[in-house]
């Protein structure tokens, strides 16, 4: 396939030079790039803005945004002269019949960067599309957990942008996430104005003091996990969170418990949590027995590693008891088994490398195994550099005959870009014979809330599910945040942020 790409050779920036190099290596894709001069780029001063909150915020220069020399775009070829079969408009100026189809990326119906601005500075990620002929070919609703921080969220934004574009020319376009095709209402365009850029700097300088006092004062984020007898309907039969009934797992206010996972064994009910201390900077994970009364004593810890650890993923197989923790920052997914229940974990395998998966979830569905995690770097920059991007919006599958594997990706990965319902949040649960699927909704920060997801398509040519309802903390759980859901057969476990104060005081927690 010829493809054409355009965009305004005035500006290139890496994330450029990175999405061409991908295209370039996709078998069957004659590339040729478009740089003359268009519409769509940054307005005056983003470059001010960007360095101001790269010096405030301590971000460094080089990530997807940075630019690169007029003269790099030579390295790339230069429009032939016959109709391309396909052009990716990142201007919006291509018109209709220019080429047999037109791929024009908007985000939130604006094309070009300063479209993806404008949308960051009004407060908000966008719905990023390619549209062909006003209709939306492929869409993603962008994440990132630095809503506020505009170069941050920039990047972020720039990065899943390049793989939704791969992807759609491979043909392997992600679902469609859910109300994505529906053209949101267009932003106001940005003021970056040197008044405004002073305001902005000043808010910025201000909000950087207070969170350091605030850090100073307490430790943050401190999540807690609550839990609660179940005598009836759990969370997702009732679709809402219980208003009553929710107790505290006590910590000493130096550490904080997340990512409750719990197992029933021998009789009794055994909660896994990620174990968090602040001094130390990482977490371990640590368990702790139930009793008809709730916790009997503190977590203890069953699982420590060099890199942290998370999401104690657990479940029983084949009379053993498993656990796949949350080894991102180690770049594998590692499979433990517990030789000492519920203890005594070892490594049995090491099922994916290289990759930075979160929240990894199984499932074992019509006689096959799935794994259901959100991937953050799936490639490098052109030149070998990372390339950032958030944590929590692109789901990936792979499947096997075994829970130990061989595991294989989907050919269509990611199979959904979206902030609002990509990350696993907790267990996949069969109601009615519908599976449903607990998932992290990102769109007003990391962990802000939970939805639950019901799987519609599940197999080797696609996925989709459908969103049916979305879950906050309430009165009865003052976490702030809620992102975990888990249950044993009498008890239900959630979490939330909150916050402990640096200096504990006698009966805190």
């Amino acid at each position: 396939m010829d493809l054409r790409l355009r965009l305004d050779g005035r500006a290139p920036r890496r994330w450029h030079a990175t999405l061409m190099t991908r295209l370039m290596r996709l078998p069957g894709i004659a590339l040729d790039l478009d740089a003359s001069p268009g519409p769509g780029g940054l307005p005056d001063n983003a470059a001010l803005l960007f360095r101001l909150e790269a010096l405030i915020g301590r971000v460094p220069a080089n990530g997807p945004s940075a630019p690169l020399p007029p003269d790099a775009l030579r390295a790339y070829p230069a429009p032939r002269d016959a109709t391309p079969d396909l052009v990716i408009d990142l201007c919006g100026d291509v018109v209709a019949g220019a080429a047999p189809r037109v791929w024009t990326l908007r985000f939130d119906g604006v094309a070009g960067e300063e479209g993806l601005l404008a949308c960051l500075l009004d407060g908000r990620m966008p719905v990023a599309t390619l549209a062909e002929d006003g209709r939306t070919h492929v869409a993603a609703r962008l994440g990132t957990e630095s809503i506020g921080a505009a170069l941050i969220s920039f990047e972020d934004a720039l990065a899943r942008v390049t793989t939704l574009i791969v992807a759609a020319v491979s043909q392997h376009e992600p679902a469609m996430p859910q109300g994505g095709a529906v053209v949101p209402t267009p932003p106001p365009p940005p003021d970056l104005g040197l008044p405004a850029l002073a305001r902005r700097a000043t808010r910025m300088l201000a909000w950087a003091v207070l969170r350091r006092i605030y850090h100073l004062c307490y430790r943050a984020p401190h999540w807690r996990v609550g839990w609660r007898h179940l005598t009836g309907p759990d969370l997702v039969d009732l679709r809402a969170l219980p208003g009553t009934g929710w107790h505290d797992l006590p910590d000493d206010g130096h550490r904080f418990y997340a990512d409750p996972f719990a197992i029933d064994h021998g009789g009794r009910t055994v909660l896994f949590v990620e174990d968090y201390e602040h001094a130390r900077g990482k977490a371990i994970i640590s368990a702790v027995a139930f009793d008809e009364n709730g916790p009997v004593g503190t977590p203890v810890p069953v699982l420590d590693e060099p890199y942290h650890l998370s999401y104690p993923f657990v479940f029983a197989r084949d009379g053993q008891v498993w656990m796949i923790p949350e080894g991102s920052a180690n770049g594998t997914v590692d499979l433990y088994r517990a030789t000492a229940f519920p203890g005594g974990w070892v490594k049995e395998a090491t099922l994916l490398s290289g990759l930075t998966a979160g929240d990894v979830t199984l499932l074992e569905h019509a006689g096959r195994w799935w794994m259901f995690a959100t991937v953050r770097d799936v490639h490098a920059d052109h030149d070998g550099g990372p390339v950032r991007g958030s944590y929590s919006d692109a789901l990936h599958l792979w499947s096997a005959p075994d829970f130990r594997g061989p595991w294989t990706a989907h050919a269509h990965n990611p199979v959904l870009i979206d902030i609002a319902s990509a990350r696993p949040a907790g267990h996949i649960v069969a109601r009615d014979g519908v599976l449903i699927r607990p998932v992290q909704d990102g769109r007003r920060g990391y962990g802000e809330a939970l939805a639950l997801a019901r799987i519609d398509r599940l197999d080797d040519d696609g996925f989709g599910q459908t969103v049916e309802t979305t879950v906050r903390a309430g009165p009865g759980w003052r976490g702030k945040r809620f992102h975990t859901l888990n249950r044993s057969e009498r008890f239900e476990f959630i979490d939330g942020s909150g916050r402990a104060p640096r200096w504990p005081i006698r009966g805190y927690g």
